[in-house]
C-alpha cells in the first residue's frame, strides 16, 4: 500500500491549497460574509464557486463527462483535506455534505437519462439535495432496518408516503430529495429508496431545528409526509433495496467527512502554532515551553494516524472493498481528533481562543457533532467488535479480501 500521490493528483492538491489560501481564507475574517446561520452568504458563495470552476477545481468526485474532475477516492482524500483548510472550502468546490454523498450514490445507481434530470443540476451547483432517513423516536436512528416508521404504500403506479423525519441536513434549501421509507415488514428487505422534488405536494418542513453549532446551508430540519405521491419510476434500485442503497451512500460519505475533518484539524494546529510562536510569557515564547510542545506534538500524532486510517480506507474503496471496519475506525478516530485539535488550540490561545477573533470557536462547536453524525461513535465501535468476532486474528491481516 503506497500512498504516494500520483503527479496529477499532487498537482491538483497544491493547486487547491493555493486557491483556498488566496480566494477563500481571507473571507473568514469578514463579518459581512456570514449569513444568520454562521455560514457564508449564498451570493458570496456563488462568486467563489465561479472562481473554483474557472480554476478547474470543481466537483472532484464527479466524472469529467459531467463537469467534475473524475478523481479516485484517494484523490478525493487529498483534495477534500485541502479544501477544508477553510470552513467555506468544501462548499466552494462542491464537495460538501450532504450534496457530496448524494451525488456519489446517484452517480452509481441512476441511468444516464435519470442523471440528466436528478444529478446534473446538483453537479452544476444549480440546486441542492438532501438525504431523508432519520426519524424521531420511536422511529429509525442507527437501526433504520428495524425501526423505520415512515411508510411508502404502493398504489397502482405510484407510492404514497406518510410519516415524519428529522435532523435532515440541508432540507431548507434542497430541491432534490432522496427518501428512505418502509415498503414492507420484511426484516431485511423492508425499506426502499426514492427520489422526489421539493415542489411535489404532500410534504412540508415542520421546522428548521436550532443547533449548538454553526449550520450548513439549509440547516437540519424536521419533515412531515402526509400523502406525498412518488411515481414508480422515481424509485431507486428495486423495491426492498433501501438498506442496500443506504450502505452504498453512507460508507463513502462517512469517509469523506473524515477527509474534510482532517483539514479542519490541521487548520486548528496552524492557528495554534502561529500564536505560540509569537506569544511570550515569563521571558520566552510559548513555543519554547516543553508543555506546549507536548500538546502540539500529541495532536499532530493523532492527525497523522487519522490521515493513515483515512487513506487506507480510501485505497480499499478504490480496490472494490466495502472497507466497512476501516471506515468505522477512521470515523471514530478522526472525529475525536478534530475535537481534540480544536480544544487544544483554544487552550493554547487562551482568551483569544475562546473569542470569535479566530475560527476556532466555530470549529469547536462544529466538531462536537462529528461523534454523532452518520452513526455515533459507539455504534461504529460495536460494528468493529462484530467484525473482530467474525474474523478473529485475521481482522488485522495486511489487505482485505475484495467484497465487491
Amino acid at each position: 500500500m503506497d500512498f504516494t500521490l500520483s503527479p496529477d493528483i499532487e498537482k491538483l492538491r497544491r493547486k487547491t491549497r493555493d486557491f483556498i489560501a488566496s480566494e477563500v481564507l481571507p473571507l473568514e475574517s469578514r463579518p459581512e460574509i456570514y449569513d444568520e446561520f454562521e455560514n457564508i452568504r449564498l451570493d458570496r458563495l456563488d462568486e467563489l464557486r465561479a472562481k473554483a470552476k474557472a480554476a478547474g477545481l470543481w466537483a472532484p468526485q464527479m466524472p469529467t463527462s459531467r463537469g467534475g474532475l473524475g478523481l479516485s477516492v484517494v484523490g478525493w482524500a487529498a483534495l477534500y483535506e485541502e479544501a477544508n483548510r477553510s470552513i467555506f472550502g468544501p462548499a466552494t468546490l462542491n464537495c460538501a455534505a450532504p450534496d457530496d454523498g448524494n451525488m456519489t450514490v446517484l452517480n452509481k445507481v441512476l441511468s444516464d437519462e435519470q442523471k440528466d434530470k436528478w444529478l446534473q443540476p446538483i453537479i452544476d451547483g444549480r440546486l441542492r439535495s438532501s438525504f431523508v432517513m432519520t426519524e424521531p423516536a420511536p422511529g429509525s436512528g442507527s437501526d433504520p432496518g428495524g425501526m423505520m416508521l415512515t411508510r411508502a404504500e404502493r398504489k397502482n403506479d405510484r407510492y404514497v408516503v406518510r410519516g415524519r423525519k428529522w435532523f435532515i441536513s440541508g432540507a431548507a434549501l434542497a430541491r432534490h430529495f432522496i427518501l428512505i421509507a418502509r415498503t414492507s415488514d420484511d426484516p431485511r428487505r423492508g425499506l426502499s429508496a426514492f427520489l422526489y422534488h421539493g415542489d411535489d405536494p404532500g410534504w412540508r418542513i415542520v421546522r428548521r431545528i436550532d443547533i449548538m453549532g454553526p449550520q450548513e446551508h439549509g440547516g437540519v430540519c424536521e419533515l412531515e409526509f402526509d400523502g406525498l405521491e412518488i411515481p414508480m419510476e422515481h424509485r431507486l434500485l428495486e423495491e426492498g433495496d433501501g438498506l442496500k442503497f443506504t450502505q452504498l451512500r453512507l460508507g463513502p460519505a462517512r469517509l469523506t467527512h473524515c477527509m474534510r475533518w482532517l483539514g479542519l484539524a490541521k487548520r486548528c494546529l496552524e492557528i495554534a502554532q502561529a500564536h505560540v510562536g509569537e506569544r511570550k510569557a515569563f521571558g520566552a515564547t510559548l513555543a519554547t515551553r516543553e508543555s506546549v510542545q507536548m500538546m502540539l506534538g500529541d495532536v499532530a500524532k493523532d492527525i497523522q494516524v487519522g490521515c493513515l486510517l483515512t487513506m487506507n480506507a480510501a485505497w480499499r474503496l478504490d480496490q472494490g472493498d466495502k472497507a466497512q471496519s476501516d471506515i468505522s475506525m477512521a470515523k471514530i478516530h478522526v472525529a475525536d481528533t478534530l475535537h481534540k485539535a480544536a480544544d487544544t488550540s483554544i487552550q493554547l490561545l487562551g482568551a483569544k481562543g475562546y473569542s470569535k477573533d479566530t475560527v476556532l470557536d466555530w470549529i469547536y462547536r462544529y466538531a462536537r457533532a462529528a461523534r454523532l453524525i452518520d452513526g455515533a461513535s459507539e455504534v461504529h465501535r460495536m460494528l468493529i467488535a462484530r467484525a473482530l468476532a467474525k474474523e478473529g486474528i485475521d481482522f488485522w491481516k495486511w489487505g482485505r479480501d475484495v467484497q465487491g
